[in-house]
């Protein structure tokens, strides 16, 4: 087995704070600390000096850091093979995601897991995609569903983890039932260049794809509201405040007065939404079949957001 105190080390690494890394492991903070002090006795190295107020990592520790991926990642592989060999579940699976992934995706796919496999103790976090990783490398979940412009070069190029594409995720219109184009069964985005739009604060992920996609259609859109959930942009559309893009994974809760209409032409922006598992997991039979249940409810959900619009 890998030592616990190794995997506190290697969050430390990552976090970079005792603090950091106790909200993250669920350790206290003392407990992190005496992890640290224990694994620098056991092993008869210095991994860590202070600075400050504060702790950094020797060159002994980012060596120890860095070298241990590949111990882990094989111990990873050795559980899951053994695992597969002996027709065997975990104990606990963890899951975790963004907020629209994790209401329409991993609720469902919780729900499925409870009822197939019992004895499987499963939690979900729902977390930011840069958080999703750090959950991934602490082992506090085995599974996390991201937007991939959203998380960084962790999503693929950190060798510590692998992904698989979920679906690309379209984003559509959303306009007042009374809209003179509501009737239409597709828009380009061109047309609605002089509307006024609702979108997300600038510096933002979901903002920069936004103009985007206005500067490749040669058009400057009208931002009249910033909102941060997608339940008040629907709830300002309803209002007849504006109109605003939604990705198609994302329902428009029941919303009476709001209609989704697909984008077409040239520009159609989306997000491109993978699953990611820490290397040497991938063929977990637990990863397997979750990942199979995560593809096969974004295609259905897909198709069955086009016919909620009123």
């Amino acid at each position: 087995m890998i030592d616990h105190r190794l995997m506190t080390l290697r969050a430390f690494a990552s976090c970079g704070t005792v603090a950091a890394t106790a909200e993250l492991t669920g350790y206290s903070p003392s407990a992190v600390s005496a992890q640290l002090r224990e694994l620098q006795h056991l092993l008869g190295m210095k991994l860590l000096v202070k600075e400050g107020r504060g702790l950094q990592l020797t060159s002994t520790g980012r060596y120890l850091v860095r070298k241990s991926e590949t111990l882990v990642v094989e111990w990873d592989r050795i559980k899951a093979a053994a695992l597969t060999e002996g027709g065997q579940e975990p104990t606990n699976f963890g899951i975790g995601g963004f907020s629209t992934a994790a209401s329409n995706l991993l609720a469902p796919l919780a729900a499925d897991l409870r009822r197939t496999k019992p004895s499987v103790h499963v939690h979900v976090i729902e977390a930011s995609p840069g958080r999703c990783f750090d959950l991934l490398m602490a082992e506090r979940i085995d599974l996390a569903v991201v937007v991939a412009m959203q998380a960084d070069i962790r999503a693929g190029g950190d060798p510590r983890f692998e992904q698989t594409p979920l679906l690309n995720d379209p984003l559509d219109v959303m306009v007042p039932s009374e809209h003179p184009l509501a009737e239409r069964e597709s828009v380009r985005l061109e047309e609605l260049s002089h509307e006024f739009w609702i979108s997300d604060a600038p510096g933002t992920p979901y903002h920069a794809l936004f103009t985007a996609a206005f500067t490749a259609v040669g058009a400057t859109p009208r931002i009249e509201h910033e909102v941060i959930e997608w339940e008040t942009a629907i709830a300002l559309v309803a209002a007849g405040a504006g109109i605003g893009l939604i990705p198609r994974l994302a329902s428009l809760g029941g919303a009476e007065n709001v209609v989704r209409l697909p984008l077409s032409g040239v520009v159609k922006p989306s997000r491109r939404i993978v699953a990611a598992v820490r290397t040497g997991t991938a063929d977990a039979p637990m990863v397997k079949s979750a990942l199979d249940y995560l593809q096969a409810t974004a295609r259905r959900l897909l198709t069955e957001r086009l016919a909620e619009s009123p």
